[in-house]
Parts: C-alpha cells; structure tokens; sequence
C-alpha cells in the first residue's frame, strides 16, 4: 500500500497538485480511519504524565517526514526516493547506539557499509559528478529530502519505543496524524510553500490525489498500530521489500525505469537492509 500510494503522489505532483495539500488529504483520511478504531474500541482518551511533549515531537517529526519524503517524490523517480528513505534502519540503529543503545557489531558495520556502496550505484553518482546538468536541477534536492525524511522517521521511531510505549497505539496514531493534519493547514495559510494547496489540474490528478490519500491512511494506520509489537528497531527492514513494489507500478504507471546498474545497486540495498535486520534478529 506505502508503495502504490507513493505512485499515486508522483501521478497528482505531475498533474499539477499542491504538496501541502496532498499531505493534508492523506493525514486527513488517517485521522478518520484511526479516529472511527478509537470509538469503535472504546479508547480512553489519556496519556501518561509527561508523555504530552514527546507525543507532540513525534506529530512534528512525522510532520517532517511527510514533507520531505512528498518532496523527494516530486524530484525524484519514485523507487530512488524510497531506496533513500528506506535507510531508515540504519539511521535508527546507529541514533540508538548514540542514545545509549548497544554498539552496532563490526558485521552490521560492513552490512550498512555495503548498502551505502549500493545507494551510491543506485543514484548513478559517477554520472552526477561528471555532468550535473544532465540529472537535472531538482536531484540533488531530492536526494537530501529523502535522507532527511529517513533521519526524522527514524527520530519518531524511536521516540515511540522508549518515550511513548505506555500510550495505547490508536491514540498515539491518531494524535500524530491530527498534529500532521492541523500542520498543513497552518502551512497553507501562512503559504509556507508556493502552490503547495493547488488542486490537481485534471482527472489523473485527482485520481492520484484520492488514491495517495486512502492508500496511506490505511497503510500508516496500520502500521503505527503495530509498531510496539513488531520492534521496530530491530524489524524496521521488514519495509524495504516496498521500493520493489514501486519499481514495478511506477513503471506500470508512470513509465519510471532504472539502468541495469542502478537495479543492481537497488537491489544490494534492499538485500543488505534484510540482511542487517536477520543479524539484529539473532
């Protein structure tokens, strides 16, 4: 679902949709979806003394990395933008051991050095450095949006681990996603970003528009709900077979496609982050 929805944003951003608006949307069918969990299930709506504060950087953060992530899906061919998102268990692995988590082994050292190999094959970097011009003015942007997206994802993990574990799941998603949500709406106000509450220009574009929207809401919920018991830092990787669902409707549907090389490279990326989260596993 993450990777169809992802398709789905690059199909509205092509047809003329505004950023903020397309996060606005999807945030806003989360907020029905786990709103509806939380009545129907008879939550209690409370949160521990101090939790608060930390509930609300995490809205912030996935705030962030919604933005980013749409950004970096705007410049960027679909499945590159994810392969860089998808770093996330690397991120997270190594912002655990700086928060006083266990030291990443030598042998997850060599793994996350070998994706790093990939990723640089996977971005066609060689080509980049000698021609700039011809990968186009938005790459090297995308590029730092989709890592930036990775770091604050990893930052919310986290912070859901060990800082919010006592909040029950529906309602720490749904307060993220109404964070999120009430966020674009003050973006789009104060016009924190050109033409980012346009609306599509055509029927692709609101086909896109709609599609991302529910695709995501289902997929986040889903997710957010679970993340407690699936450790997340150490499971995290479980995602990263989406970038090879992307590869496959983006160029169904967009006409997206990759060099042998950089498939290759996707390819070493994907299977070192399964790799690293087995070693973690054991």
């Amino acid at each position: 679902m993450f990777a169809a929805n992802h398709v789905s944003a690059r199909l509205a951003f092509d047809n003329g949709t505004g950023l903020l608006l397309a996060v606005l949307m999807r945030s806003g069918v989360a907020c029905v979806i786990l709103l509806s969990l939380f009545v129907l299930q008879k939550k209690r709506f409370w949160l521990p003394p101090g939790a608060w504060r930390w509930q609300l950087v995490v809205g912030l953060l996935i705030t962030l990395q919604s933005v980013s992530l749409y950004s970096a899906v705007a410049r960027l061919p679909v499945v590159i933008a994810l392969l860089l998102v998808n770093t996330f268990p690397i991120q997270l692995a190594l912002l655990s051991w700086a928060l006083g988590g266990p030291r990443p082994s030598l042998r997850s050292c060599l793994i996350m050095g070998t994706i790093l190999i990939g990723l640089l094959v996977v971005l066609d970097i060689p080509s980049w450095l000698a021609n700039a011009n011809a990968m186009g003015p938005e790459w090297l942007a995308g590029i730092g949006f989709g890592l930036l997206a990775a770091f604050a994802f990893a930052c919310a993990l986290w912070i859901t681990e060990h800082r919010l574990a006592g909040v029950g799941s529906t309602l720490r998603s749904l307060l993220t996603m109404q964070t999120v949500f009430v966020a674009m709406i003050l973006g789009g106000l104060l016009g924190a970003v050109p033409g980012g509450m346009s609306l599509p220009d055509n029927s692709s574009g609101w086909v896109g528009l709609i599609m991302l929207a529910l695709l995501y809401g289902s997929a986040f919920s889903v997710l957010f709900i679970f993340v407690p018991r699936l450790d997340m830092a150490r499971n995290a990787p479980v995602m990263n077979f989406e970038p090879v669902a992307s590869l496959l409707i983006g160029y169904l549907v967009l006409g997206q496609m990759l060099s042998p090389s950089q498939l290759l490279g996707g390819a070493v990326v994907v299977g070192g982050i399964v790799v690293l989260s087995l070693s973690k596993g054991r």
